[in-house]
């Protein structure tokens, strides 16, 4: 009997400390930031927040919207990296963090993104914001309009570097993720920029040469092994904030703190929430790189229309579900009416786990056809007499 209760007991202690290690591995992480959030960048899934809708001013993660415009320019094309931008009086006067520009000196577009997202330079902001618009008042303006695009329906700017201390410029976590997730899936260059600890720029002015030193303002860099990115921030009015980016095992997460207390806290904050999100989460992604069959089309010059997915499916998961056994089902109709246009929805991709149903993919029309008219049924008749 001795034995048996034992042998009991091992198995209780045994069971308890698995579930305990289980717990710890998925117990929230402890964040001292009063407001916080956490996504994946792909699907944009919230994988844990707090007062993530609470409005805060941002100090210099303002300028994550600045650099989301300036990549923006330059997919135009109207503008490039090397393009030329002069430093106005009023962008050389810029205090807080800056990169001691000049009125009057010049430096190409691609050593400005440099100084705004490795130093934060404050004066490299403003000189960027007037190269693209004129003015800062005319970019800022660009900002609240891309913000209110994105849904950021609690950020308004007020400058383009975040150096003002006025309470009409705010933003939240939620918001300040949006705009992040934004700049790195439509962007990814910006990595370019965002993983450089340390590197030289040089200014040439009419006082001479000189070698100036950036050196980046995020100490993730040196300090969590999975960074790419993305920007810091800190005021008296805004404390210590950070949007921070990471990538590992195909995983790339946005944890957005704000309000941190002091500077060594908010990279804290930020591993914890990041170690956390790997730890609890599962990517599923479906390419949708196999054939889809081509569908019939009634009265239309041709007979079938060739399919295509609209893109690759991705899939997140924090409760631990097998994924492999995701299910996908085409859902397409028997047949179309002509006009059918190249980009037209026609049926879709669907995915379930354990039965239900998480999400889809449209299936589209890669091809436009047109109505058929009498003349196009007579070849078509003529085709089928000359086959005999």
């Amino acid at each position: 009997m001795k034995k048996i209760w034992k042998v009991t007991l091992c198995y209780v202690i045994s069971i308890t400390f698995l579930m305990m290690s289980f717990l710890e591995v998925k117990a929230a992480p402890e964040v001292e930031a009063p407001s916080y959030i956490l996504i994946e960048a792909s699907t944009g899934q919230v994988i844990c927040e707090e007062n993530a809708t609470e409005r805060r001013s941002p100090a210099s993660i303002t300028k994550i919207m600045t650099l989301l415009l300036i990549f923006e320019h330059l997919n135009t094309g109207r503008i490039n990296l090397n393009s030329e931008v002069m430093t106005s009086a009023y962008a050389k006067s810029m205090g807080g963090s800056q990169v001691f520009l000049e009125e009057g000196e010049i430096q190409t577009l691609d050593t400005i993104i440099k100084c705004i997202a490795v130093a934060s330079g404050n004066d490299a902001s403003v000189a960027a914001a007037e190269f693209i618009a004129g003015s800062e008042a005319e970019f800022v303006k660009m900002m609240n309009e891309k913000a209110q695009e994105l849904g950021m329906h609690d950020t308004h700017f007020e400058d383009c570097c975040g150096l003002t201390e006025s309470d009409n410029h705010y933003t939240t976590a939620k918001d300040v993720a949006i705009m992040s997730r934004e700049l790195i899936t439509k962007y990814p260059e910006v990595f370019n920029y965002t993983k450089i600890w340390m590197e030289d720029i040089t200014h040439v002015t009419q006082k001479g040469t000189s070698t100036f030193t950036l050196s980046s303002t995020n100490k993730l860099l040196k300090m969590y092994e999975w960074t790419t990115g993305l920007k810091t921030g800190s005021t008296s009015k805004a404390l210590y904030c950070l949007s921070a980016t990471a990538s590992k095992d195909n995983i790339d997460l946005i944890a957005v703190v704000m309000g941190s207390p002091n500077n060594k806290v908010r990279f804290q904050d930020a591993m914890a929430l990041l170690n956390y999100g790997y730890s609890v989460s599962a990517l599923y992604e479906d390419t949708n790189e196999d054939k889809l069959p081509s569908i019939p089309v009634k009265g239309g010059v041709q007979d079938e229309a060739s399919l295509i997915y609209q893109g690759p499916f991705r899939y997140l998961d924090i409760t631990g579900s097998n994924l492999n056994t995701i299910e996908k089902t085409i859902s397409l109709p028997a047949e179309i009416a002509a006009p059918v246009k190249r980009g037209d929805a026609i049926g879709e991709a669907v995915y379930t786990l354990d039965g239900k149903r998480i999400g889809s993919v449209s299936i589209l029309s890669d091809v436009t056809i047109e109505k058929a008219k009498y003349k196009d049924y007579v070849i078509k008749v003529w085709k089928l007499f000359c086959s005999f």
